[in-house]
């Protein structure tokens, strides 16, 4: 398990729309999974954050983990690791590193695995490659997607993921039952930029003639 960063949703800025998304795909099934029993539909299984560098695709991860901690009476465990710690150059150790980390999460239900960097284990297989030119990622590859087509549909597990090349993904890992729900976490437009001066400045005294408008204009 991993202690998230010490950063809430109400840290973030600019992302209204993904923490909409977040609260559908991701917090409320972990709070009431007796919903989608009731309704007879599966709930979500992964959740793909994809955006350009820099725009906090792991910062909202470890937020939404604070939030499903907080907001779950049953205490949710996260679990978080960058997909190239997770690729070994002996063969076998990365399939192995896969399902112990899936063993792990189904063992604390309910957890939320996050996955960061993934492409670097979910890249396309054959994409401008010679056979067998990376039998290890792909081996690796295989075993995450035999992993999650494990989980029973009340796992109490989310695989959240995250990537800056969604279009090198290989499509497997995006059908149904997969990352087949997807989040952008884009570049802030002016009102977002707004708003992430607002959580940064919040703690500072400003004179009044600092408008945070002209500031996000800038």
């Amino acid at each position: 398990a991993t202690k998230p960063r010490n950063v809430s949703l109400s840290d973030l800025g600019g992302v209204e729309e993904a923490l909409s998304a977040i609260d559908e795909l991701i917090l409320r099934p972990l709070k009431h999974p007796e919903l989608y029993d009731w309704l007879g539909v599966p709930p979500p299984r992964g959740v793909l954050l994809h955006g350009p560098p820099g725009c906090g695709k792991t910062t909202v991860a470890h937020a939404v983990a604070n939030a499903a901690i907080e907001n779950n009476t049953n205490s949710v465990t996260f679990f978080s690791i960058a997909a190239t710690e997770i690729v070994s150059g002996v063969s076998g150790d990365s399939e192995k590193n896969i399902r112990q980390l899936f063993r792990a999460a189904k063992a604390a239900a309910p957890s939320i695995v996050f996955i960061d960097e993934i492409d670097a284990i979910g890249r396309s297989r054959g994409r401008g490659q010679m056979p067998g030119s990376n039998d290890e990622r792909e081996n690796t590859l295989n075993s995450l997607l035999v992993e999650m087509d494990g989980f029973s549909t009340n796992s109490g597990v989310i695989i959240l993921a995250a990537t800056n090349r969604p279009d090198v993904l290989d499509s497997a890992l995006l059908r149904p039952g997969r990352f087949d729900r997807q989040i952008s976490i884009d570049k802030p437009d002016l009102k977002g930029r707004e708003e992430i001066f607002k959580v940064h400045i919040r703690a500072l005294k400003l004179n009044d003639d600092v408008i945070v408008k002209n500031l996000a204009a800038q």
